[in-house]
């Protein structure tokens, strides 16, 4: 199959599905006579799988372990495991860096007059102006 067909059988922007087989992530199996990509089922099935672990928020290089673990048959579910958890100890973080960004936004907020006064406590934080 075509580029284009691959690329909505995946459920990817054919853009994204370019740039997954730039970086080598994805690499369809066979070219045509022309030189065109020419993508088989397991290609599709590989896209699916890179599309789902981005959703995931795996980065690109731990999607490249993930495609490695899958395709070995020998590989340790300890190794999946590990890269799992340390996926959820990057959403801790992340969600507590969030946490800390909406209490620092919502004091601000509260601390603003939201009237017709220029004076903002929101936009001198923002300047590193004292309070």
């Amino acid at each position: 199959m075509n580029i284009g067909e691959a690329a909505l059988r995946a459920g990817l922007p054919a853009k994204t599905l370019r740039y997954y087989e730039d970086i080598r992530l994805v690499v369809p199996r066979a070219r045509r006579a022309n030189g065109y990509r020419d993508y088989a089922e397991e290609d599709v099935h590989r896209l699916v799988f890179v599309q789902r672990a981005r959703s995931l928020g795996f980065t690109v290089q731990e999607c490249r372990d993930l495609l490695s673990l899958y395709e070995d048959r020998g590989r340790a579910s300890a190794d999946v495991k590990a890269l799992a958890l340390n996926r959820i100890g990057d959403i801790e973080r992340k969600i507590a860096e969030l946490q800390a960004m909406k209490t620092t936004l919502l004091d601000l907020a509260e601390r603003c007059h939201g009237d017709r006064q220029p004076d903002c406590p929101i936009l001198a934080s923002i300047a590193g102006e004292p309070g």
